[in-house]
């Protein structure tokens, strides 16, 4: 069993390197509308008022080789400005004792305009700045050529250092949102200057592309909001999203209850060929804030040795001022 641990750890570590021209993935968040500026940077100022971001993922936490992910960001409209700006911060640490580490610092801006009597358009545009940093300590990293097939990782290893262990590049993205009062839809384009983060060669990221539509849906008669977060309950939320990175494909199909100050969400997301995860969502939201968990079922190959992942999400969204209270809030899904 430990053999087979480790050489799953091994198979992740080595994707994520990317030291031999593969081509790496961007971190994936289940709670999608709770880390909203990472999926869109159209996002930026759609709740008007002053918000706060915070989340954890803990991905695959039964192997050595684990993931763990924590971002933050800051957003809120500017009536002088036209639109949103926004700012979002995030580390990210893969392998065995976080081997390789990924720093990201985002900055964005967008520009909202009304199109036709309800309907709005967002426009955003992101610049960023990424650092990769690699500890080469061969005993936090496992080769192919320190394997025995009969006692594991016990040889010594001929690979050698590279020159370089940490990789600093600008990073710029795009995003559109449309939405009008009861249902908003979305195109991101991350990565448009694809650029390298190899440590041995270049190797370039691949840009993202991401796609996302759903609405709501009130099932009561009675459309009062029932606190600063609410849009009036109950609503259910059908969703829909799509991305795009090198050769990966993933089709994310959502639906939430929301039921202030409770709301449940039940995702499914696969591939082309392969499914890959059930995720399971709770958050209670009162007032100006709102806590959200979510754990994801891995249904893959990997099932029975990932133990899943867990996502934990704070958000805050202060009072909007008074001034601003007439702008049209994007309505969707807080988690």
């Amino acid at each position: 069993m430990m053999k087979k641990y480790n050489k799953i750890a091994l198979i992740l570590l080595l994707l994520v390197l990317g030291t031999q021209g593969v081509n790496a993935q961007d971190v994936g968040f289940s709670q999608f509308y709770a880390n909203p500026l990472y999926l869109n940077p159209a996002f930026a100022g759609s709740k008007v008022a002053p918000r706060i971001s915070l989340s954890y993922r803990a991905q695959w936490p039964g192997l050595v080789s684990a993931f763990t992910t924590v971002s933050a960001s800051y957003d809120q409209y500017i009536n002088d400005l036209h639109g949103g700006i926004g700012a979002i911060v995030m580390t990210d640490r893969q392998g065995d004792h976080g081997a390789l580490s990924t720093n990201m610092l985002g900055a964005m801006y967008s520009f909202r305009f009304r199109v036709y009597k309800e309907i709005y358009v967002n426009m955003a545009l992101q610049a960023g700045l990424v650092n990769c940093k690699l500890d080469w300590d061969v005993n936090h990293l496992r080769f192919p050529d320190q394997i025995d097939p009969e006692n594991g990782y016990i040889n010594q290893t001929s690979a050698t250092a590279p020159d370089k262990t940490s990789v600093l590049y600008p990073d710029f993205s795009a995003g559109l949102m449309v939405y009008g009062p009861a249902w908003y839809a979305g195109l991101a384009a991350h990565h448009l200057n694809q650029p390298s983060q190899g440590f041995y060669s270049e190797d370039r990221v691949p840009m993202k592309l991401s796609a996302n539509v759903g609405g709501l849906i009130n099932l009561s008669e009675e459309k009062r909001r029932t606190s600063s977060l609410g849009l009036g309950t109950p609503v259910v939320s059908p969703n829909f999203i799509y991305q795009y990175q090198g050769t990966f494909h993933y089709f994310n199909y959502g639906l939430y209850l929301d039921w202030m100050p409770f709301l449940v969400g039940l995702w499914y997301r696969n591939g082309i060929e392969n499914s890959d995860a059930f995720i399971f969502m709770v958050g209670v939201q009162q007032d100006y804030f709102k806590v959200g968990y979510s754990y994801d079922v891995t249904v893959s190959t990997l099932a029975n040795s990932t133990a899943g992942a867990h996502e934990v999400t704070l958000g805050i969204l202060l009072p909007v001022p008074e001034a601003k209270r007439k702008i049209k809030a994007i309505r969707c899904p807080s988690f």
